[in-house]
């Protein structure tokens, strides 16, 4: 089985436990937080995934991660369970599976929208809103700046691009000319 199906099947339980039990975006966090005090420390990483350590050194070591951030009990369950049976390995991609089951939930989509320059707090929402119509979902906008475009927004959902942007426009209108010579 491989480690992204395994870990789905943890976040996929974590997120049930956390939806009736606990506050499922407080253990979003600090899954995400821990995930990245391993991928920052190669020491506490050593000391969570290495099969030299003790099982119940690894289950105190993520219990004091998880009582250190006041992790909600179903997290530090979980990652005692997951200490136990030496697979804390998964902890990076469980993270990143369970944010996107909890988007999921919440009737949430990503979006990349691209533009040629930064766009203001009031253009966002609009964005969001007229892509939120156009998909049906509430969109969750991440921001990026590329100057070739020119003008305009390219916006990513999921693979679906929705290409706005004057570079386009131009190419569209140079292909016609080059089709009608």
């Amino acid at each position: 089985m491989s480690l992204r199906t395994s870990a789905t099947r943890y976040a996929k339980a974590l997120l049930e436990v956390a939806i009736q039990e606990s506050d499922p975006e407080k253990i979003a966090q600090d899954l995400a937080s821990i995930a990245a005090a391993m991928a920052q420390s190669a020491e506490l990483r050593r000391a969570l995934t290495s099969p030299g350590v003790p099982p119940d050194v690894r289950a105190n070591v993520v219990g004091a991660i998880a009582a250190t951030l006041g992790a909600p009990p179903p997290l530090g369950k979980i990652l005692k369970m997951l200490a136990e049976r030496g697979r804390l390995d998964l902890v990076p991609q469980m993270a990143e599976v369970y944010r996107e089951r909890l988007l999921a939930h919440g009737n949430i989509v990503r979006a990349t929208v691209t533009s040629a320059t930064p766009l203001g707090a009031d253009h966002i929402k609009g964005l969001e809103a007229s892509l939120g119509a156009l998909t049906g979902k509430n969109i969750q906008i991440e921001t990026a700046v590329d100057p070739a475009l020119v003008g305009g927004v390219v916006a990513r959902i999921g693979g679906t691009v929705y290409d706005g942007s004057i570079r386009m426009q131009l190419q569209k209108m140079k292909q016609q000319l080059v089709e009608q010579a």
